[in-house]
């Protein structure tokens, strides 16, 4: 019976071998990809996604609560940005159809 660790027989006396490729704790990338969207700030907050390539799957967490920061920060402010404004609308004369399609008319108040 040979004790002998696998492979190491094969090396000159005294030399290190390097350890295996396989090895399941060493962060792989996972080459997700990551498509522009056409907004830089958002773009840029995907792509630091790619930061969590290169750490082990315990730093994982704290990339991508980083990036769903960023991401719900840009939301954020869009909803505070002022939109477009609307046509001007100019007064009428004509009875204007209510949501019913009866006239409303705002002179007189609404009867129960």
């Amino acid at each position: 019976m040979n004790d002998a660790v696998p492979g190491v027989a094969d090396a000159e006396p005294g030399t290190v071998q390097p350890p295996p490729d396989d090895d399941p704790a060493a962060p792989e990338p996972l080459d997700v990809p990551r498509t522009p969207t056409g907004h830089p700030e958002v773009d840029a907050h995907v792509e630091r996604l790619a930061d969590a390539d290169h750490l082990a799957t315990d730093g994982h967490v704290e990339v991508y609560e980083d990036v769903h920061r960023g991401l719900r920060d840009a939301l954020t402010a869009l909803d505070a940005r002022p939109g477009p404004q609307g046509p001007d609308r100019h007064p009428t004369t004509t009875p204007q159809r209510g949501p019913s399609g009866h006239r409303s008319n705002p002179v007189h108040g609404h009867r129960s």
